[in-house]
């Protein structure tokens, strides 16, 4: 594995929280929860997580290859883990493979053990964010070379959490992506739909004319609370979304 600079975490990080990472194989998520929290059982509790987690995906796999590299909505097997469950019936609400929605399923469900150990958490995996807090807090958007990365941040109010925040791109990172968008961020209360939903929505942008379209295709999805759509210098944006400056 290549390990890939991550700078784009410094969007997303906050002063009052202790942040750490934990990495399992392809796995790499920057966590945060409350300094009083922080110790070596959580961190340890987190690596569990994963490793379940993983060991569960990959034992489906291996009987169910067609899961891993469909780019369509896919039913799975009758007994199918809970990941591939969940991941899957997302990809069908959002037209896309299940495997689009795998880094926002591992960030909620780290996310959701943590917090019974911690009101504030964040779990960051590849730019799709669980997060659950009980102050208002900013979340900065990573937009690439548009001139809108490290000038705006979403601000999010403790009620709508916990809340999932995942970013797809056609112009950023090695995501497998068809469309051109430099971000196509989704908020929902389920960060596996949300990450499906980006990568189809980011799919349909192939020029600025489509960010609109993008957004509106994203907010008639059941579950989908807000969607922002970037391009260069141009941004549509709808639902229940607050942009500040960073």
């Amino acid at each position: 594995m290549v390990y890939e600079a991550r700078t784009y975490r410094t969007l997303h990080q906050q002063k009052d929280l202790c942040h750490f990472q934990v990495m399992v194989e392809e796995t790499d998520l920057d966590i945060a929860v409350r300094k009083e929290r922080y110790d070596a059982r959580i961190i340890e509790l987190a690596k569990a997580v994963v490793r379940e987690e993983r060991y569960l995906l990959k034992e489906y796999i291996s009987r169910d290859p067609v899961f891993l590299t469909t780019l369509e909505p896919y039913q799975p097997l009758p007994d199918a883990p809970f990941s591939v469950v969940e991941m899957s019936r997302a990809a069908q609400l959002a037209g896309v493979g299940p495997m689009a929605a795998v880094a926002g399923y591992f960030s909620e469900t780290v996310g959701k053990k943590l917090a019974a150990f911690s009101r504030e958490v964040i779990v960051e995996n590849g730019g799709d964010i669980w997060l659950k807090t009980s102050k208002t807090r900013r979340v900065g958007i990573f937009a690439g070379n548009s001139p809108f990365t490290h000038r705006i941040a979403l601000e999010i109010r403790p009620g709508r959490t916990p809340l999932g925040i995942c970013t797809s791109s056609g112009t950023v990172g090695h995501s497998l992506s068809f469309g051109k968008a430099d971000a196509m961020v989704i908020l929902s209360p389920s960060a596996t739909l949300a990450d499906a939903v980006a990568t189809a929505a980011c799919n349909m942008v192939q020029n600025t004319d489509n960010l609109e379209r993008a957004v509106n295709f994203a907010l008639n999805i059941s579950g989908v609370t807000g969607a922002v759509a970037i391009l260069g210098d141009k941004m549509a944006v709808r639902g229940e979304i607050k942009l500040v400056p960073m």
